[in-house]
């Protein structure tokens, strides 16, 4: 989650999220989806989904991913890098 953000910033983040994806994550091994909410505050930014911890972490070793990960700090403040289990129509995994 991207947090702490200027509320006039949050679209700019969002609309760089869509182009990561478009552009690096899409080709990621692991990457299910890329789901991007932002909060009706403004403040943050939620989102992607990876079918598992070691996709995800394998995804922020990616020099690609490293250099637009690096982008978006540049706007949010801060970053939590929390992985939840989503459960889709009570289907779900805890892997």
């Amino acid at each position: 989650m991207y947090s702490q953000l200027i509320p006039s910033s949050q679209r700019r983040l969002v609309n760089m999220l869509i182009e990561t994806t478009k552009q690096v994550m899409k080709k990621r091994e692991g990457f299910i989806s890329a789901n991007i909410h932002k909060s009706l505050d403004g403040t943050r930014v939620v989102n992607y989904q990876w079918d598992s911890k070691e996709a995800f972490e394998k995804r922020l070793r990616n020099p690609k991913a490293i250099v637009h990960m690096n982008e978006l700090l540049s706007i949010a403040k801060s970053v939590e890098g929390s992985l939840y289990v989503v459960f889709v129509d009570g289907r779900g995994s805890i892997a």
